[in-house]
């Protein structure tokens, strides 16, 4: 675990700022005691650095007061939900105050007439998608940590999902947020309206800002009517290409699919290892595909995209009648992140997005680095948006950790010259900040961190994070 050296006057500081902390927020929601600040030390990246402070707010006033006296003493703040990110927003990397958001958790109000409902940053997203869907209304984004992630963290990462192709991702349901800035005040971006063309948009400014501006205290979202139903169809194939010649074609037709997920030969034999899902060894491609809608739309697009799949060679097809049938189906790609470690002992997950007319091609380029290099590339993801999980698994063996990093700079890239993001669902965080000058041009980049400037001149909100400087 990394402990962040800090100069006396340092030291200094952070300790004023722990007393006040404590007078003005309160005992019970102040942590100092290193057992518990070891718990807020990493995410899902694992990386290990350790906060002097945790805050434990339950309202916005509790938000405000700790920044006010972050800016004050100049304590560097990082933000936290579940601490599910895979890019490292949520670790500590300077040291200072970590907010734990969690207990700012209640659903404000769901409004079923304006298809609008107000959280705080610490409600599940799972919660908020079971309670809505008693109105019979629908919260897309979906994540596949949306059992344990929160919507603020959500928010701050734009994070996605396996809907994104029919639904798109978080920034496009955000309408509305309460935003405390490093100085302790508090603003309001947009509101409740499903339009508005008022000044500049700064709510999407915020979104995706990975707790780099402010601290979300109140994030309304945008609902849309529940599909009536939901169908699954899964379809084998033995070669990747014909898979994603499927894909195309699915879309060609007219037909936008709720998912459209892929698995390569690699994820495939990790799955079948880790679960024993009943999946052939010729099985070298995989393609899950969800359509959802009324009985009569469902099975118009199912007889559509079941053609197509065997068009483009799929030698076996199954669609599911029933939710237990769903289940199984999905079985194996909620499987994937556990299975993967049957590989190797150790991840490196990069969600690249390219345009779909170069998934064949970056694919392809994936394949000719895990040629030169020996080490092992695991793929799937959402292939009808172009959003592609490269998974490189290392082991303890000298020179391989150096190596996969070797492997994600040459993905990275590639990815890039193919017109693509180096983070399609992620963010950035400081995992990926070496790379932001690769997709970003020099101005656009520089624009960037005079924003950052602006809203937080000292410096104090997730520093390391997003720019490398």
């Amino acid at each position: 675990m990394k402990i962040f050296n800090k100069t006396k006057k340092e030291v200094n500081r952070h300790q004023k700022a722990l007393d006040e902390l404590i007078r003005v927020v309160g005992q019970e929601r102040v942590l100092s005691a290193i057992e518990d600040r070891i718990c807020y030390s990493y995410d899902g990246t694992k990386q290990k650095v350790l906060p002097d402070i945790v805050v434990r707010p339950g309202d916005t006033n509790d938000v405000s007061n700790t920044l006010k006296i972050a800016n004050k003493y100049e304590v560097p703040i990082c933000a936290r939900g579940a601490g599910s990110g895979l890019t490292g927003g949520a670790v500590p990397l300077m040291g200072g105050i970590v907010f734990d958001l969690k207990n700012m958790d209640r659903i404000v109000e769901i409004c079923p007439e304006d298809f609008v409902a107000t959280v705080e940053p610490g409600v599940v997203t799972k919660h908020l998608q079971d309670e809505v869907a008693k109105f019979d209304l629908f919260y897309p984004p979906d994540p596949s940590s949306a059992a344990f992630s929160t919507i603020g963290g959500n928010v701050a990462e734009c994070a996605g999902g396996i809907t994104g192709l029919k639904y798109g991702v978080t920034r496009d349901y955000i309408l509305a947020l309460e935003i405390v800035l490093p100085d302790g005040s508090v603003i309001n971006t947009g509101g409740k309206t499903l339009r508005s063309d008022a000044g500049y948009d700064l709510t999407r400014l915020f979104t995706g800002s990975e707790g780099t501006l402010g601290i979300f205290t109140k994030i309304t979202v945008r609902l849309i009517p529940k599909p009536e139903k939901i169908r699954t169809l899964a379809a084998h194939f033995s070669d990747k290409d014909d898979a994603i010649d499927a894909a195309d074609s699915i879309i060609d037709n007219n037909v936008l699919p709720r998912t459209l997920e892929f698995l390569d030969q690699m994820t495939i034999t990790a799955v079948r290892g880790h679960t024993g899902t009943d999946i052939g060894e010729d099985v070298k491609a995989l393609l899950l595909i969800d359509l959802d809608g009324t009985d009569e739309s469902i099975n118009h697009e199912m007889s559509i995209v079941e053609n197509v799949c065997k068009e483009s060679n799929a030698f076996w097809t199954k669609v599911s009648e029933t939710a237990k049938e769903r289940d199984v189906i999905w079985a194996a790609r909620r499987s994937i992140s556990p299975a993967l470690y049957n590989i190797a002992p150790h991840k490196i997950n990069e969600d690249i997005c390219v345009p779909r007319s170069k998934i064949k091609e970056i694919l392809r380029r994936v394949d000719q680095i895990k040629e030169e290099q020996p080490i092992y590339i695991a793929n799937f993801g959402h292939i009808g948006d172009g959003n592609i999980h490269v998974n490189i698994m290392y082991n303890d063996d000298p020179g391989q950790k150096e190596l996969a990093e070797i492997v994600v700079n040459k993905v990275m890239r590639e990815v890039v010259e193919l017109g693509g993001s180096i983070s399609g669902e992620h963010g950035i965080g400081n995992k990926k900040s070496q790379f932001m000058e690769l997709e970003i041009p020099p101005h656009e980049y520089e624009i960037m961190k005079r924003f950052k400037s602006f809203f937080d001149p000292k410096g104090i909100m997730n520093p390391g994070k997003m720019f490398i400087k």
